[in-house]
């Protein structure tokens, strides 16, 4: 003889929500609102609570696709390892445990806000402004850093050029390079430095002087 497991129901056509009352841990299923309920606690403190059911996790605002569902049949919801929070919610809510998605994350809203102290990224490069065509629409496009001040270095269409709106400090054993070329370092101007519009040097101690001089007077003195 087979055993049969019986649970309460109230069938379509009755009224929406929880039963009112229903014995301790006493299972209870509304075909209504599609929520499986059971009786938790002991007494006058037993509270009725949804624990399952179509209707009672993972609605959305189409009828006709209440799950997120995926592809096997065997890993219908999108689960947690929270077993207070099993299902995540399509019209929002909090995840209080840890998330790892092993496919591709779609992010369409208007703010990504990512309060985590630490942000690590495998990919080698980051791509700003995706979708602009020209160098007016990149314009701006950069990093801030909010400090005392906001410190920004930023592509500025106007110049075709970063700028940077404080210094840049180089260690001593660097170079500022063009073309894989020393252009300056902390002690010496590069050889490739043939140009320059200077007014005005500070001692020369040695050196080699193989232009005509124009000036008239040198400390003072006159040839």
């Amino acid at each position: 003889m087979a055993n049969t497991i019986r649970i309460k129901r109230r069938a379509l056509g009755g009224a929406s929500g929880a039963p009112t009352s229903l014995a301790q841990s006493e299972l209870a299923y509304s075909e209504v609102d599609q929520i499986l309920y059971i009786s938790q606690g002991a007494g006058g403190s037993a509270t009725v609570v949804a624990i399952g059911g179509p209707g009672a996790y993972l609605t959305s605002a189409s009828a006709s696709s209440t799950y997120l569902t995926s592809a096997t049949a065997s890993s219908t919801y999108l689960t947690q390892s929270s077993a207070s929070s099993t299902y995540l919610p399509l019209t929002g809510g909090t995840i209080s445990q840890n998330l790892t998605i092993t496919g591709n994350l779609t992010v369409n809203g208007t703010t990504t806000t990512i309060a985590s102290s630490t942000l690590s990224i495998a990919d080698k490069n980051i791509e700003l402004a995706k979708g602009s065509t020209t160098d007016a629409a990149a314009d701006g496009g950069g990093i801030t850093i909010h400090a005392a001040a906001d410190y920004t270095l930023n592509w500025v269409s106007a110049t075709s050029a970063w700028t940077s709106s404080t210094h840049m400090d180089l260690a001593s054993s660097k170079a500022y390079k063009i073309a894989g070329t020393n252009v300056l370092t902390s002690t010496t101007l590069g050889s490739g430095v043939t140009g320059s519009s200077l007014t005005s040097t500070g001692t020369v101690t040695a050196g080699t002087w193989s232009a005509t001089i124009d000036n008239t007077s040198i400390d003072g003195g006159s040839f």
